[in-house]
């Protein structure tokens, strides 16, 4: 059995949770109230958690942190969605590289100074983030144009799952989602096991 620790309004979270519900695997979950301080978050939480952040996951006597990497963990562990080939897992790691440094980065640091910050972004911190974000959305828009179902090919991988993590949530970071993007996320919310953020 798995235990995955997270918070509802974590992106980085979401990924995994998606990850496992698309993957039927079995496992536990708990909320971590993040406004709390480190020091005071629940064990077993606060000695697992590396870095004192989620998601966290707990699989056969391990901590897994940081959300990419326990994406990668899960495909290898399913030899699917990626993992069926050493090819395809190249491109898996591609991607999972090119979401941290430009979508991850530039959305997920968006809604947070838009949603959670009491004061907003700082302007010039939210012009910089939403011109870069632009060029992501756009640069993912153009990448899906030629009809494919999902980043690598016709089945879903850990690469779908890490770049829409904060796509569901369009609104709290005041972004439009072009159509090859939306297309694609309807695909994906429309996959058995599939949940909305919240839900």
């Amino acid at each position: 059995m798995m235990k995955l620790f997270g918070n509802r309004d974590s992106g980085h979270a979401y990924k995994v949770r998606l990850m496992l519900n698309l993957a039927g695997l079995p496992h536990d979950y708990e909320e971590i109230d993040l406004d709390l301080p480190r020091e005071l978050r629940p064990e077993p939480f606060r000695s697992q958690s590396r870095y004192g952040e989620v998601p966290l996951l707990l699989h056969a006597g391990r901590a897994y942190v940081q959300s990419n990497a326990i994406l990668l963990h899960l495909a290898e562990h399913t030899g699917k969605f990626g993992a069926e080939s050493g090819e395809r897992m190249t491109r898996v790691r591609e991607w999972l590289f090119w979401e941290a440094n430009r979508l991850g980065f530039s959305l997920a640091n968006l809604r947070f100074g838009l949603k959670f910050t009491s004061t907003g972004a700082a302007s010039d911190g939210q012009v910089m983030l939403r011109n870069r974000f632009n060029a992501d959305i756009a640069r993912l828009d153009a990448e899906l144009a030629d009809g494919r179902a999902f980043i690598l090919g016709d089945s879903i991988s850990v690469a779908d799952v890490s770049l829409c993590g904060y796509l569901f949530w369009p609104e709290q970071a005041q972004v439009e989602i072009p159509p090859h993007v939306q297309a694609w996320l309807d695909r994906i919310s429309a996959l058995p096991g599939w949940r909305h953020p919240y839900a």
